[in-house]
């Protein structure tokens, strides 16, 4: 007999400050990629964090997962580890990788299923980085050997072609 499957999502929010900079790209480059956001002296953000776990309701507790554990959790990943921090300066992991909102959300996911005890659970981490701009991650990696159909390629020449700053407020 098969259990419903169940999605729960917890929400925290953070402040921290970056500078989006890439040490692949020259001084010139970074300017034209990031441009504002390049700043030397960084900008901030306070940052909406969604994360949601998926998976079969416990018939003994009636849950998913205990939201209380799904707290400790996301605070020991992003309170403690983001929150009112310099991403460039304070947190290693951004030490060598550009802290756009793409890599916190990787580097959230990834502390995540380093502490829970049933990481398969763990669905999506999606983070607001203003009103208008998020990036969702659910541990995919993308297949650099796929193929893309001709409408597809169309598509992706124009995403291609953006401007790539992920702090762009367009």
């Amino acid at each position: 007999m098969s259990s419903p499957l169940v999605y729960l999502t917890r929400k925290e929010c953070f402040s921290a400050c970056h500078r989006l900079h890439s040490p692949f790209l020259s001084e010139e480059a970074n300017r034209q990629v990031y441009g504002k956001c390049n700043n030397p002296n960084g900008h901030g953000h306070n940052y909406t964090v969604e994360v949601t776990v998926r998976g079969p309701v416990d018939p003994k507790t009636g849950m998913v997962l205990n939201i209380t554990d799904l707290k400790q959790y996301m605070d020991q990943t992003i309170m403690k580890k983001l929150d009112h921090l310099n991403l460039d300066k304070d947190v290693p992991y951004f030490k060598n990788l550009a802290s756009t909102t793409e890599n916190v959300a990787i580097f959230i996911w990834d502390s995540l299923r380093l502490i829970m005890p049933k990481p398969e659970l763990l669905y999506e981490v999606k983070i607001y980085e203003t009103d208008k701009n998020s990036v969702v991650y659910r541990g995919q990696k993308f297949d650099a050997h796929f193929h893309y159909r001709k409408n597809d390629l169309a598509s992706t020449e124009n995403v291609c072609s953006s401007n790539l700053s992920s702090d762009s407020d367009s």
